[in-house]
């Protein structure tokens, strides 16, 4: 169940990624293979500490923090092929895709994530949702990514709305950190309940 804040909202802003589609086990799959290419491991906590962050900016933070020598742009472009390769398995959190249904024409609504265009609009689309959105903002929309607000706020300039006024819906404290810094009132969207792992 997610909790609207007390608000008068004039839009509502989701993020995509683990708040509009359950794709972070996909997300954290391809990151895996990709790494594994240069012998790199990846730990999970590490992949969830970045969640929210653009693609090649995660590739530039495990250069400097670990000192790899990844090339940036190949390797971002690789594991989004590899995570397209197997998006037909994301599904939706239901409890945030049925507030998009039910909101959709009543307020604009955005999308406003650190991934590239084509991987996100393919996530929609998987999803049955790209139709429901007046803007999408992504990775190639602004300059700096998530935890800036740079993303919500080109989201509600491009919506027209005062950021004060909109409402960000996401799962990961990065997103919540960006939310805040662009005055924005917010919704920590809980993980997917999933099967505990053997």
């Amino acid at each position: 169940m997610i909790k609207i804040p007390e608000g008068n909202f004039s839009a509502y802003i989701f993020d995509c990624d683990g708040t509009l589609g359950d794709t972070m086990p996909l997300h954290y799959t391809a990151w895996r293979a990709a790494l594994k290419e240069h012998d790199i491991d990846f730990p999970e906590a590490l992949f969830y500490e970045l969640g929210g962050v653009p693609t090649e900016h995660i590739v530039e933070i495990l250069n400097e923090r670990h000192g790899y020598s990844l090339p940036v742009k190949e390797t971002a472009r690789y594991k989004e092929e590899l995570y397209l390769q197997g998006i037909a398995e994301i599904g939706p959190i239901e409890p945030v895709v049925e507030i998009v249904r039910q909101v959709h024409g009543k307020l604009p609504l955005a999308v406003a994530s650190g991934g590239h265009r084509h991987v996100v609009s393919r996530t929609l689309t998987c999803l049955g949702i790209l139709d429901k959105f007046d803007v999408i903002v992504c990775a190639e929309d602004y300059r700096r990514g998530k935890p800036h607000p740079d993303p919500f706020l080109t989201a509600a300039e491009r919506l027209g709305v005062l950021p004060k006024k909109c409402l960000v819906f996401e799962d990961t404290n990065t997103g919540i950190e960006a939310a805040r810094a662009a005055g924005m009132q917010w919704v920590l969207v809980p993980p997917p309940a999933r099967p505990a792992r053997q």
